[in-house]
């Protein structure tokens, strides 16, 4: 099963760079779920003074679930590699928890 992969970057246009980095760490993803049907990446720069204000929330779509990540960080790379992580966790959680219930 192939994932599809969007991304959103909001008021600011991404980069060739930045996409190519989102779709390979997203990818990856797939070696902790095989069945992941969508992935949905929003990268938006937050207006404020704060030096980390670029955020990325990540939404996953398996069938019977979903997962969601909202990072904010210096830079798009680290705010992305952050949500991966949390959803990365919460996969591993809920296949323990599956793991345990069959």
């Amino acid at each position: 099963m192939h994932m599809q992969v969007q991304i959103h970057s909001i008021h600011f246009d991404a980069d060739e760079r930045l996409v190519a980095f989102v779709e390979g760490k997203v990818s990856k993803l797939n070696t902790f779920h095989d069945q992941i049907i969508n992935c949905e990446v929003f990268l938006r720069i937050e207006k404020n003074d704060v030096r980390e204000n670029k955020v990325a929330e990540v939404k996953i779509h398996v069938p019977g679930a979903d997962f969601f990540a909202k990072r904010r960080s210096s830079s798009f790379e680290a705010s992305v590699d952050d949500a991966l992580d949390a959803i990365r966790r919460q996969i591993l959680k809920q296949k323990k928890v599956r793991t345990a219930v069959a």
